[in-house]
């Protein structure tokens, strides 16, 4: 019965999809793009949020924006006005949003670059006019900042620039007044300069957005559906060179428990430290970032959650110096930034080529990075060149004579040097074609890496119809041999419109391994994908907007051509006139396939069982003071009585302007989960001291239950400083209760297997607590105070404890690791030096 309701149902959706495609209108109209002329002047206004000047009043005026979200098209109630300026060293925006009645404004305060609660408005400039890059300068009605940069990527709010910006509330209107300074930017050395622009308003007391040149959310690309930026002559690529040092002071303790006792001591550091951030315009299309003696002691904590599974976990960027102005090193996403610093190449110390008195004492799960460079920029021809070079310390591993209690080292890490470069060059009609080389070089005898790989997009005029691609070759150069890898993928399909659909293929060898500075989780795949969906922009029934898909996946080992895998999905989302959010998705794998990688032996497969599952969401709206996300999942497997369930609810307030403070939790229970245990080899069981010859792998049922909590909480004092908690609290526990052997033929054979038998416990209890408390003070521009508190504790043992509050209790009564880092960033303008001090 499930199956057939929900192949019922994806039939349909694939119905839907071809019945709207073909009640498409054939042509649409293309609207010609707005243009403003900004105004030169001579003496420079006061920015404070008043357009009192007399130099405002001359300039021409961008108004009759029109709405793109929830849905496009009608133009707004309350009409924006906004105006140009520029001199020698800026460019000025003065905007004025009228608005219902001052109640109407929403004006919470947040972090930079957080948008909030409020109404916001913003600038786009495309410097380069090539229609697929940007950048975007927004402010609030409370002062708060946000930038961010436009790629073929996306947006990136992880760019940070230096600009002045003030907003102000006048009647039922709020002002914003902003400051770009030209070593903010890039563009290109020319007489005139002819920019894209566009401006973006946000009522957030209505959910809804402008811009004042369309931006149609059925058209491929942002970027390319921007104005015209008119006017701006005569103006000079400023010298930039700016440095941001660094000094801080970091307390640490953590509990550590001497060999042969049971008693936990803590041990105590002190460290002080500095170093420097060094920005460079090269020229006026290309800039050095540095970053020299860098600490990341204030980075947010890692999420850590058990892992059952074949595959590492990939955990978020967090350092600012690998997320600002990386948008170039992203593309094609061979570049995984958390390698650099991430755990030693040679961490895993097998215990049986060490004597038997000898143990390991200490192995470091970091390594130390000493400096970092990216150079950056794009020429007047559109090619955008990046290259990036970090270098890591060495890292050694201490080793510990039992019998004589001497202790020594071992290089786990040796000094490596990590090296991205990327060509790309814009093409018209929002197309593109790319190089990326990335590279790995390691002293001594480890082993180096490369990989090079060539992406292409092109699309058709009106960005309608695309066609993109890649191939990428891997290399790993051992002593005496090099180990070639590739992957190719082609796709095509159409981009715009209310109907859209892509087909894609996807070809990875069986040696294909970017994993040295990027992340791959399978290769040996030959993969097809179809996916078709319908948008719904406009309203209907009781619908602001709606958005359907459906797709199927078909994938192949490639060297061998075997089936493994057969996929269909669908899911549904949109948003209700009363700006409920809602959504469900469906999928289903109907036929056995094969999983290669849970068995962690080359050439061996599970026969992985049909399944089902369906789960759904709804979101209520941000803009109340009190708003609720909850979600809930189901999944069904054809394999003994295997289920799983889950479910989060995530309340979140707002009691005033300054505060925000979310709860997420989180509930997953996998019922009769079949997973990897033990691969018997070369084992000898105590019933049988005979060495099993062979791969015997054990396969375990077991039951799986996960519980997360987090809380948030934002108290904002002004839109300079903040005050920031994020404490979470990660519980799974996987309990086995029958084994099985697993089968050449990929199927499982119940099994007498006895852990005991060979002194292992397979059930797991995992416990990790984060906290982290932050308090901030950006108290110049580009300047900050910051001191952050972290709480931290991580514990897995085979002893599970059934009752979820036994677990909080021993989390919290534990010994903790706890760090106080204070540090000071101080920004220093080369411009603004010689300003002040270059005038005699």
């Amino acid at each position: 019965m499930k199956k057939h309701l929900l192949t019922g149902f994806m039939c349909s959706m694939l119905c839907l999809c071809c019945l709207l495609a073909q009640g498409q209108a054939a042509k649409q109209t293309i609207a010609p793009k707005k243009e403003l002329t900004a105004l030169r002047i001579t003496d420079k206004p006061e920015i404070d949020g008043v357009l009192s000047e007399p130099m405002w009043e001359q300039a021409q005026v961008a108004t009759d924006f029109i709405q793109n979200r929830p849905n496009p098209g009608p133009k707004e109630r309350f009409p924006t006005l906004v105006k140009i300026i520029y001199d020698d060293e800026a460019i000025y925006i003065g905007a004025v949003m009228q608005d219902a009645a001052p109640d109407s404004i929403f004006k919470s305060l947040s972090e930079r670059d957080d948008l909030g609660n409020a109404d916001w408005f913003g600038v786009f400039l495309d410097t380069y006019k090539d229609e697929i890059n940007g950048y975007g300068f927004f402010i609030t009605p409370a002062g708060v900042q946000l930038d961010a940069r436009y790629s073929s990527n996306g947006e990136d709010f992880s760019w940070n620039a230096v600009w002045e910006s003030a907003a102000t509330i006048e009647g039922n209107s709020w002002v914003a007044e902003i400051k770009i300074p030209y070593s903010a930017i890039r563009f290109s050395a020319r007489p005139e300069q002819l920019w894209g622009l566009n401006f973006m308003r946000n009522r957030q007391a209505t959910r809804r957005g402008y811009f004042w040149n369309h931006v149609d959310p059925a058209k491929d690309g942002f970027v390319n559906q921007w104005g015209l930026l008119h006017g701006i002559k005569n103006i000079t690529p400023p010298v930039r060179l700016s440095f941001t040092p660094y000094i801080s002071a970091v307390a640490k303790s953590y509990p550590v428990q001497p060999v042969g006792s049971d008693e936990t001591t803590f041990e105590r550091e002190l460290n002080f430290s500095g170093g420097m951030d060094l920005k460079y315009g090269i020229s006026d299309a290309f800039t050095l970032d540095m970053t020299l003696v860098p600490d990341f002691s204030q980075v947010q904590s890692d999420n850590q959650v058990l892992n059952l599974s074949p595959f590492e976990i990939q955990y978020n960027e967090n350092r600012p110096f690998f997320l600002e102005g990386t948008e170039l090193f992203n593309k094609g996403g061979f570049f995984y930034s958390r390698r650099i610093g991430g755990r030693p190449v040679n961490f895993h110390i097998d215990n049986e080529t060490l004597p038997q008195h000898v143990v390991v004492s200490e192995n470091p799960v970091e390594t130390r990075m000493i400096n970092g460079t990216k150079v950056s920029g794009r020429t007047r021809a559109g090619l955008g060149v990046g290259i990036f070079n970090a270098v890591i310390g060495r890292s050694y591993a201490t080793l510990r004579d039992t019998l004589t209690g001497d202790t020594f080292e071992r290089e786990t890490q040796p000094l490596t040097n990590y090296n991205v470069t990327v060509l790309d060059q814009s093409l018209k009609n929002n197309s593109y074609v790319t190089f990326v080389n990335t590279n790995v070089m390691r002293q001594g005898s480890t082993y180096d890496a490369n990989l090079s790989a060539l992406l292409f997009r092109l699309n058709t005029k009106g960005n309608k119809f695309a066609i993109d691609g890649n191939f990428a070759l891997s290399q790993q150069y051992h002593t005496s041999e090099t180990d070639l890898g590739y992957t190719y993928s082609i796709g095509a399909g159409k981009t715009s419109g209310n109907f859209t659909y892509s087909l894609n293929h996807v070809v990875k060898s069986d040696t294909y391994d970017p994993n040295d500075m990027g992340i791959n989780f399978y290769n040996n795949l030959s993969e097809q994908t179809l996916n078709l969906q319908y948008n719904f922009y406009q309203p209907f029934w009781k619908l602001l907007n709606l958005y359907t898909n459906i797709g199927a996946i078909h994938a192949r080992r490639h060297d061998s051509g075997d089936f493994q895998n057969f996929a269909i999905y669908s899911n549904v989302n949109g948003t209700f006139k009363n700006f409920l959010g809602a959504g469900l998705y469906m999928n289903l794998e109907p036929v056995l396939t094969y999983d290669f990688f849970e068995p962690r032996v080359s050439g061996w497969y599970y026969e992985y069982p049909v399944n089902y599952s369906i789960g759904g969401y709804l979101s209520s709206n941000y803009s109340k003071r009190f708003a609720l996300d909850v979600s809930m999942d189901y999944r069904w497997f054809d394999e003994n009585n295997r289920r799983n369930f889950g479910f989060g609810v995530s309340p979140r307030f707002r009691p005033n302007d300054r505060l925000l403070v979310v709860y997420r939790f989180n509930k997953g229970y996998n019922l009769d989960q079949m997973g990897y245990a033990i691969n018997l080899k070369g084992r000898q069981g105590k019933t049988d001291p005979t060495p099993i010859v062979g791969h015997k792998i054990i396969f375990g049922l077991r039951d799986v239950d996960n519980v997360s909590n987090s809380l948030e909480a934002q108290y904002i004092f002004n839109n300079k400083m903040s005050l920031t908690l994020l404490a979470r609290h990660n519980w799974s526990q996987a309990a086995y209760h029958k084994y099985f052997e697993l089968l050449q033929n990929g199927r499982l054979l119940t099994s007498d297997y006895d852990p005991a038998n060979y002194d292992e416990v397979h059930d797991r209890n995992f416990n990790s607590f984060t906290m982290d408390l932050e308090y901030s003070w950006w108290f110049a521009p580009g300047s900050e105070l910051s001191i952050v508190w972290k709480d931290a504790f991580l514990e897995e043992t085979n002893y599970p404890k059934d009752r979820y509050f036994d677990n909080v209790n021993h989390t919290f009564t534990s010994p903790q690791s706890n760090l106080l880092s204070v540090k000071l960033l101080y920004y220093i303008d080369y411009l603004t030096l010689k300003n002040r001090f270059g005038k005699k």
